[in-house]
């Protein structure tokens, strides 16, 4: 069986268990890089592996739950492993996983993805054709994979139209696994802004932020 056979093959795609996730937000936000999100769309399945992570703990000044429960943040309120989706600065979509006990109120941003398959999909929805920017950034990737507020509160531990799985096959574009992952603080925030909560596959090109933070 040829590489591109086995990448589409559905029983390559089981969800994540929810019993396989850490129940500790940062823990989780490492655990994730490596990992892939998997989106079925009506022209095809389009996927990428995790390369970049963010996590807002619990007490956290920058995150979406710090004060507590709303109509737009219940979703991160959820039992782990749920998707809280949002739209920043009424720009860009967010894909975030809910990340410990439910009524917790945590998450991991998903911040960047190397696309694996679905590319030509990927490729027109975001109207662009350079592979390393379709998915490096979290609205980059949100646009790619067709993320939207519909999609808030789905359980990404569930086959649905979004959801989690292992890279069990090492597969990449560029045919080498994930790196070294390296930690950083996290990018574009004030409050709390010098937690290393950021993490990130070292060398891979399609990580986002600067240089700096890449090492």
């Amino acid at each position: 069986m040829g590489r591109a056979d086995a990448v589409n093959r559905r029983d390559d795609h089981p969800p994540l268990a929810r019993a396989e996730l850490p129940a500790d937000t940062a823990a989780l936000a490492r655990y994730l890089v490596g990992k892939i999100v998997v989106r079925k769309l009506p022209e095809g399945v389009a996927s990428g592996r995790i390369v970049e992570t963010e996590a807002y703990v619990v007490g956290d000044a920058a995150g979406h739950g710090y004060r507590g429960m709303t109509p737009r943040n219940r979703s991160l309120f959820l039992e782990r492993g749920h998707a809280y989706v949002y739209l920043a600065y009424g720009v860009s979509t967010m894909l975030n996983v809910s990340s410990e006990m439910q009524g917790i109120g945590t998450g991991v941003l998903i911040r960047a993805l190397e696309p694996l398959e679905g590319i030509p999909i990927m490729r027109v929805n975001r109207g662009i054709e350079r592979l390393r920017d379709l998915a490096r950034g979290p609205g980059r990737l949100a646009q790619a994979l067709r993320i939207d507020r519909s999609l808030d509160g789905l359980d990404l531990c569930r086959e649905g139209p979004l959801w989690l799985t292992s890279d069990d096959h090492g597969l990449a574009c560029d045919d080498h696994g994930p790196g070294e992952i390296g930690q950083s603080t996290r990018i574009g925030i004030s409050k709390d802004a010098d937690r290393p909560l950021r993490f990130y596959v070292r060398g891979s090109p399609f990580v986002s932020g600067p240089r700096s933070l890449n090492e």
